[in-house]
């Protein structure tokens, strides 16, 4: 009796188990990359990068907001779903005003705001000189010697 009980236990289990249907990971946005570093960049020049995003999933995509720690990071994406196995672009924008290390965090929002993902750009703003480069005075020699 416990030999049939048993039995029919594990028949029922397999039998539920293989009419389980696999459902879709709802975490379907993909980053080609996640961090950028600008390196040394001079200060009032502003830098873009553009990051790119897949859809792996078999349903659309859709972000609802993406948006920067602070205000001198500027992110641009299209507000379009993503198609499945179709890939998008955020591009991110960074002013370069504050002379110094900086380090940024955007902060990607998706189906429903339910799930999110984090960029990073980072690098040096370093200063330009004030005022105008030195005449050469090599200039006026070198012109001299071709005439």
């Amino acid at each position: 009796m416990r030999r049939c009980l048993f039995l029919s236990v594990l028949l029922a289990s397999f039998f539920f188990a293989g009419a389980q249907t696999t459902t879709e990971s709802p975490d379907a946005l993909k980053l080609k990359e996640t961090e950028h570093d600008f390196a040394k960049i001079p200060q009032g020049k502003p830098v873009y990068y553009t990051f790119e995003i897949v859809n792996t999933g078999t349903t659309a995509l859709k972000l609802d907001d993406v948006h920067a720690s602070c205000g001198c990071t500027t992110p641009e994406w299209s507000r379009e779903p993503i198609a499945p196995g179709a890939t998008a672009q955020i591009k991110v924008g960074y002013n370069a005003a504050a002379e110094g290390v900086f380090e940024k965090v955007i902060n990607i929002a998706y189906n429903n705001s339910t799930l999110s993902k984090q960029l990073k750009i980072k690098g040096t703003v370093w200063k330009a000189p004030e005022g105008a480069a030195p005449a050469n005075a090599s200039v006026q020699f070198l012109k001299k010697q071709t005439l």
